[in-house]
């Protein structure tokens, strides 16, 4: 149900103008207040700094896990990450972590690339500069291709 835009029950408890909205992914963090179910919220110490525990987000433990859990990126590895926002800057950090040499790091906002130095990547490639395809620029920069690609947008076109 929550991929409907409602709760599990089939409900969604937030409305605007008495009209009822639709939450993603049963949770809709975009509204000012919400009802989730209990499962879904996590109690932090009141002293605990803000700016590092919204990093307990779906997001860096998604990116992190898809290149340290799922991808299991080895040691001296090459690594392309396509997308820099929360979850590739994690991929990212992930693919440092797990040792890889080279981590190619993907985006179309090159004003990106700085952070993502930041977090570990050692090479960027902006899509819009290229005139072949991103797989063609990859086996040429490669010499054959990467040996790890995560895919860090959820666009079915980048995949």
């Amino acid at each position: 149900k929550t991929q409907q835009g409602v709760l599990a029950d089939g409900t969604s408890r937030i409305t605007c103008k008495n009209q009822q909205i639709y939450q993603f992914i049963g949770i809709s963090t975009f509204s000012e207040y919400t009802v989730v179910p209990e499962d879904n919220v996590t109690k932090i110490h009141p002293d605990a700094p803000l700016d590092k525990v919204c990093l307990l987000g779906c997001g860096v433990s998604t990116g992190y896990g898809a290149a340290v859990n799922t991808a299991k990126v080895e040691s001296g590895s090459t690594c392309a990450v396509f997308g820099l926002g929360a979850v590739g800057l994690a991929a990212v950090m992930g693919c440092k972590a797990a040792g890889a040499t080279r981590i190619i790091a993907i985006d179309i906002n090159p004003d990106k690339f700085v952070i993502a130095k930041t977090f570990g990547a050692t090479e960027f490639v902006n899509p819009k500069d290229r005139s072949k395809p991103i797989q063609e620029v990859l086996r040429e920069l490669t010499n054959g291709g990467v040996d790890f690609s995560i895919e860090c947008v959820g666009n079915v076109g980048v995949m």
